[in-house]
């Protein structure tokens, strides 16, 4: 046995309260993770936009029962879920074209591109969804 293996810390047994909280993953796998959230967002979500698609091509008078939904008592809610619709396929968009990037050009793989890049996608898609939802919140 080497000097090396022999000062390794050896897990045996992981404690999720002590050493779950003291690993820090990666940029780049925290939008992994985030990647495959906002595709499950969208998939549930689906029955949602499948639903304001149908309300706002139906009939001019569907169509107002539709935009009367963001007005109501719980406009608000309807608001956050069209947020989150919003955030989730910006996002998912943004690490997409991340991947077909990192998939067409080879030399990019790279863990300062991964991290890099991992830092725009989530930049670029935070700031989209601020202004979207700012425009759903009728800010401007």
């Amino acid at each position: 046995m080497t000097e090396q293996a022999k000062t390794r810390p050896e897990f045996r047994n992981i404690n999720v309260f002590t050493d779950l909280p003291t690993y820090r993953l990666p940029v780049a796998a925290k939008l992994s993770i985030m990647h495959r959230v906002s595709g499950m967002i969208m998939f549930f979500l689906l029955p949602f936009v499948i639903w304001m698609f149908d309300k706002s091509l139906s009939s001019e008078i569907s169509f107002g029962a539709f935009t009367s939904v963001f007005v109501g008592t719980w406009g608000w809610l309807a608001k956050l879920v069209c947020l989150a619709l919003i955030w989730a396929y910006l996002h998912h968009f943004c690490a997409g074209v991340r991947h077909l990037l990192m998939d067409v050009n080879h030399h990019m793989v790279t863990k300062e591109f991964g991290k890099s890049s991992a830092l725009a996608c989530f930049v670029i898609s935070l700031l989209l969804t601020i202004a979207l939802g700012a425009k759903l919140f009728g800010l401007y």
